[in-house]
């Protein structure tokens, strides 16, 4: 049974408006209000997105029984507070066997099948000429395989759904064809290379695919750390040295752009610059176009926080017919 068939989506529905359905509990923290009774902030999610709850004077037994990764049944009214749209709770009950439910029916997934993604990411690294390079790019996919076609590519904000990450590196490779066309100058098998590991290192950052969070090496390392070293260990393992291995490592290390974005090093090769520009822009019009997706011509999405938290404006005249 496909929920997303039998009910309007959570981010689907508007303002004032009243849901009735299943969801998933994506995330359950505890709190405590001002007048000191306990509360619960639950992430409740479906295909089409998620969206912010309270259950307000939680019990002991609310709060071990609504826990990350359960079905519930909820019936509440969108409001809204700090402009993002969130879920006033009117009942809230497990889903039972019956309902023939199963957590994978509420996991957003990419747009793009991943097969898809999968043939479009082997013929990339067939254009990579450089040896060394390819090799080492060959040798993750191999590694990272199974996990690479399934994971997200974040927590929250963007590519945060089933072959998230893949999809992710697949658009990017897209726009760094182009830009290879329009400036020649570019090494595209550098560039090619960098975007292909640049994110890879999420494997080991992020959990999975349901419920996903950090994990304890994601929170104290990151995924720039992590995959700068491994692309050492896997170049000596192949028994591949020189100025390519150092330069990939760079355009990993440096694809934030600055220190207070997570990179050590700012981009210092035009590559590196390039893959930097690229990854913002992925980022940010899949945050974009989702966030629109769900919003009615003339109206503006809800806040954005990581697009300094900015509410965008869809046109009308923008509509297509």
């Amino acid at each position: 049974m496909n929920q997303s068939q039998d009910q309007k989506g959570i981010r689907l529905h508007q303002l004032g408006e009243t849901f009735e359905g299943f969801l998933l509990i994506h995330q359950a923290t505890k709190g405590v209000a001002s007048n000191g009774k306990p509360f619960l902030t639950l992430m409740l999610r479906d295909v089409t997105g998620e969206i912010e709850s309270k259950l307000w004077d939680a019990s002991k037994e609310d709060e071990e029984t609504f826990v990350e990764e359960t079905i519930v049944h909820v019936q509440g009214d969108i409001t809204q507070f700090r402009g993002r749209n969130q879920l006033r709770i009117g009942t809230i009950q497990l889903s039972q066997p019956t309902d023939g439910l199963h957590v994978t029916d509420f996991i957003e997934k990419s747009p793009v099948e991943k097969e898809v993604l999968k043939e479009q990411l082997l013929e990339s690294i067939f254009e990579i000429k450089n040896p060394s390079l390819q090799r080492i790019v060959r040798a993750f996919i191999k590694k990272y395989d199974e996990d690479l076609i399934v994971y997200p590519a974040a927590v929250k904000n963007h590519h945060e759904y089933t072959s998230g990450l893949l999809h992710h590196v697949v658009s990017m490779l897209s726009l760094g064809k182009q830009l290879c066309v329009l400036y020649p100058q570019l090494n595209k098998d550098l560039l090619y290379a960098g975007i292909i590991l640049h994110d890879l290192g999420k494997i080991k950052e992020l959990s999975g695919v349901v419920s996903t969070s950090y994990t304890f090496e994601g929170k104290l390392l990151g995924h720039i750390p992590m995959m700068v070293e491994e692309i050492g260990q896997v170049a000596k393992e192949l028994k591949i040295e020189g100025e390519e291995v150092t330069v990939l490592q760079h355009m990993v290390l440096s694809h934030h752009g600055k220190a207070e974005w997570g990179s050590p090093k700012p981009p210092l090769v035009q590559e590196a610059e390039i893959l930097h520009f690229i990854d913002l822009i992925d980022a940010k019009m899949n945050m974009l176009g989702r966030a629109l997706a769900n919003t009615q011509p003339g109206e503006f999405t809800e806040r954005l926080f990581a697009m300094e938290n900015r509410s965008f404006y869809k046109p009308m005249f923008t509509e297509k017919t």
